[in-house]
């Protein structure tokens, strides 16, 4: 168990069945009473973002959260296939459920899953990954403002801007967080 002590942003405590990341917290003490805790607390399983006020020294549970090394290995409809790479046992996912993520795995591509009580919930992929471009309009010769951006596919399918100069079967860097081209590999 947690005590509000041990608050710091980052930290996944559990609520009534329910984890929770905290996002903000501030120690507090009104005009008269006991010291209390203001936070800011994001639902790990859906997203939501509650506040919430503790008083000074409650205590509150330890998600059962467990991050493993897996290997994705092909999309099933909107499900991910996943296989832990300890065990050899697959699990599947809802795509959503990564926030966009899931746009950036590649067949056979490694990352780590949280799992909530056995269940996948999310997965931590690179900050930025290289990618081929499968798909994209020629530039038009002379076309050498600064700036001017057209959309590529890439591998996996994911849509992306890129500078004029990029070529189909080019490799190209991008931001996972934000979908931005960061340069040629």
């Amino acid at each position: 168990m947690y005590s509000t002590t041990d608050f710091r942003k980052g930290l996944k405590i559990e609520i009534d069945g329910t984890p929770f990341e905290i996002i903000e917290f501030q120690h507090f003490k009104p005009g008269k009473g006991g010291a209390m805790v203001r936070t800011k607390m994001r639902n790990i399983l859906n997203g939501r973002v509650l506040d919430n006020t503790f008083r000074s020294g409650e205590k509150v549970d330890r998600p059962n959260l467990e991050s493993r090394d897996m290997q994705f290995l092909y999309h099933d409809g909107d499900n991910l296939v996943l296989m832990d790479m300890t065990t050899y046992e697959q699990l599947q996912m809802p795509a959503e459920a990564t926030n966009g993520k899931a746009a950036f795995l590649k067949d056979g591509q490694e990352c780590r899953v949280l799992l909530y009580n056995e269940q996948p919930i999310d997965i931590d992929i690179p900050l930025s990954i290289v990618l081929e471009v499968t798909h994209t309009e020629p530039g038009a010769k002379g076309d050498t403002v600064s700036n001017v951006t057209k959309p590529a596919t890439l591998e996996t399918g994911v849509v992306v801007q890129v500078p004029i100069f990029v070529n189909v079967g080019d490799r190209i860097k991008v931001d996972t967080r934000t979908k931005e081209y960061l340069g040629r590999e």
